[in-house]
């Protein structure tokens, strides 16, 4: 069984907003594979483009969206305060 990561890098994002950790809604348009491991979600933002996450098959790809989003907010939020 395939997963479509793109609805489940979405579902993050639902749970992220809904739950008031990331400061904006964001939409998946898609997920692409960038390397061994690599991944580049692309979303449909002016504020946030994409974020890359980094994901070994045989852990949660949700778990691994996460922490890549997180931190990005994270990193933008002590950018916008300097």
């Amino acid at each position: 069984m395939k997963i479509d990561l793109r609805t489940e890098a979405q579902t993050v994002l639902d749970e992220l907003w809904a739950a008031e950790l990331i400061p904006f809604e964001l939409t998946a348009l898609k997920v692409e594979s960038i390397g061994a491991e690599e991944y580049i979600i692309r979303f449909r933002s002016s504020r946030l483009r994409s974020v890359d996450v980094s994901w070994k098959n045989s852990d949660s790809f949700k778990d691994a969206v996460r922490i890549a989003v997180s931190a990005r907010m994270a990193r933008m939020s002590a950018q916008s305060k300097a």
